[in-house]
């Protein structure tokens, strides 16, 4: 019976610990690299046809919510993922994608909502 009651007191506070305030955006960064807290390690806005585009979407504080990312090459879409997250400290939520024959060479732009409400666009060029 003891067992029963600590796990319940457990769950409670697990369900009760996550922030139920919106995500607070500080930064969006793009780059080749990741560090290891998920933040950009090599930022830049210019990349080789054969690189990995990142952009890490930089939180400060508690907050919960949805970050989607889109791709976007010339006016096509080439990709859109969205996480929902959430975060009792300053965090840094990474996207990226890759393509193994290589991107094509021109400005892609990158598009950043926070609760499906648009947040920030970011320009990217491929270039050899």
């Amino acid at each position: 019976m003891r067992k029963l009651v600590v796990g319940t007191l457990i769950l409670l506070c697990v369900a009760g610990c996550k922030p139920n305030t919106p995500l607070r955006v500080s930064t969006i960064q793009t780059g080749r690299s990741l560090n290891s807290d998920r933040s950009i390690g090599q930022h830049t806005t210019r990349f080789k046809p054969d690189d990995t585009l990142h952009v890490a979407v930089l939180t400060d504080g508690p907050g919960a919510g949805a970050i989607t990312v889109r791709w976007r090459y010339r006016s096509s879409l080439v990709s859109e993922e969205t996480q929902e997250v959430a975060y009792r400290l300053n965090a840094a939520t990474e996207f990226h994608i890759t393509n193994s024959s290589g991107f094509p060479e021109g400005d892609y732009t990158v598009e950043i909502l926070v609760d499906n409400k648009p947040f920030a666009t970011r320009t990217l060029s491929v270039v050899k």
